[in-house]
């Protein structure tokens, strides 16, 4: 076996192109399928660039998550200590039997058919958003107008969230994903949003309602501090990651009118559509991470036990050895099978909730707003560049 490529010590984030993968990694990528990389806390381990090896390595269960034992790719203020230990219930970050115990409880929450029941409710709030947007000034910020209110407020009613307490929780996840929060700023918008969820989590357990936070009270499985944590993870996650696919997805389609002509034309291609913009946009850019537990060889690569390895999704959704003409934008691109919602036992549990809400919600924007355009420059719009999950800080559009 020959030596791997080497890398420079820092992950790559730089773009030249708001909808591309760093050109670095694209380079390295052509170089091999694991390349040596100096992790943020001086860790030496390994960063993937092929889609084959990622989806190896986040299917074995030699390769732990949990928080304790892996490094950060990238400087985040987040980020515990080595020594620390995330809260109970934030089961991302654990591995089995632990992670299986969490995940098992709310499997059936989030399956294609309790998605399906859930469409009519989500078209409502979709137009509700929209009516909202039209009735309002111009130019709009497709962020604050469309791209965050609707998985918010479909999150908020799954869980039982309260929609009015939104601007708490959406500035502390804010800061919380912000690579240039402070260790202050992050650990008190971290302390505030889980006291507000514990807040929560009693209020719940003093009168449930018909919501799933409720149902995980009565049911007796979790304590209060485990209820906490999963309603974090689910609440985070639930609003942040669609909102992001939303607005950086309404901007590609914008900055590619045939693309956008073809899904406002032909609502068939909506699901096709929500895939190849999952893949060719991206937005989970810097990681996940994975450790192993043991010595380990993938795709002829030797990983020694305690190395930590890091993915660039970005670029393994790019890979040319398992997609067509990668860099082109085609929302009638078959699916077949990008890592954007990662892959084995910490596959994305939202997935089919993220699904419907991007089907229903993009095709209905633009046909709302036939004339939908950016309102500044294309150069103009803020990236995300700086944030965990990537996309754009405002989006502002006219019709």
């Amino acid at each position: 076996m020959t030596e791997a490529p080497s890398c420079p010590a820092t992950f790559p984030i730089a773009r030249e192109h708001p909808f591309d993968p760093p050109v670095e990694a694209g380079r390295w990528q052509r170089q091999g399928a694991f390349h040596r990389m100096t992790f943020a806390d001086g860790h030496l381990g390994w960063l993937v660039t092929s889609h084959s090896a990622a989806r190896a390595v986040l299917a074995d269960n030699r390769f732990s998550n949990r928080v304790e034992l892996t490094h950060p790719p990238v400087a985040n203020p987040l980020a515990p200590r080595v020594d620390r230990r995330l809260p109970p219930g934030i089961f991302l970050r654990m591995d089995a039997p632990e992670h299986t115990r969490y995940r098992r409880l709310l499997t059936g929450q989030f399956t294609v058919r309790r998605m399906r029941l859930l469409e009519p409710r989500i078209e409502e709030i979709v137009s509700d958003c929209l009516d909202a947007m039209e009735k309002g000034p111009r130019p709009a910020d497709l962020v604050q107008d469309f791209g965050l209110p609707i998985p918010s407020l479909v999150i908020c009613e799954l869980l039982g969230v309260p929609y009015e307490d939104r601007v708490r929780f959406q500035r502390d996840s804010a800061a919380l994903l912000n690579l240039e929060s402070s260790a202050e700023q992050t650990n008190a918008a971290l302390a505030d949003l889980m006291g507000y969820l514990r807040d929560l989590v009693l209020r719940k357990r003093a009168e449930p309602a018909d919501d799933l936070l409720s149902g995980l009270v009565t049911s007796g499985e979790l304590n209060d501090e485990e209820l906490t944590g999963v309603a974090f993870l689910l609440l985070v996650a639930g609003h942040e990651t669609t909102a992001n696919m939303l607005s950086l997805g309404t901007f590609a389609l914008l900055s590619n009118p045939d693309q956008l002509a073809r899904l406002r034309e032909d609502p068939a291609v909506a699901e096709s559509a929500v895939e190849e913009l999952l893949r060719y946009l991206t937005i989970v850019h810097m990681g996940p991470v994975r450790t192993a537990l043991e010595d380990v060889e993938i795709d002829g690569w030797p990983i020694e036990a305690g190395e930590t390895v890091a993915f660039s999704l970005p670029v393994v959704n790019r890979d040319p050895e398992r997609f067509d003409d990668p860099d082109a934008l085609d929302i009638t691109r078959p699916p077949t099978g990008h890592l954007s919602f990662g892959h084995g036992i910490h596959q994305c549990l939202g997935q089919q909730l993220a699904r419907a809400e991007m089907r229903i919600a993009y095709p209905a924007l633009l046909r709302r707003f036939p004339d939908l355009r950016l309102a500044v420059a294309p150069e103009e719009v803020p990236m995300r560049s700086n944030m965990t999950i990537y996309g754009v800080h405002r989006l502002p559009v006219t019709w």
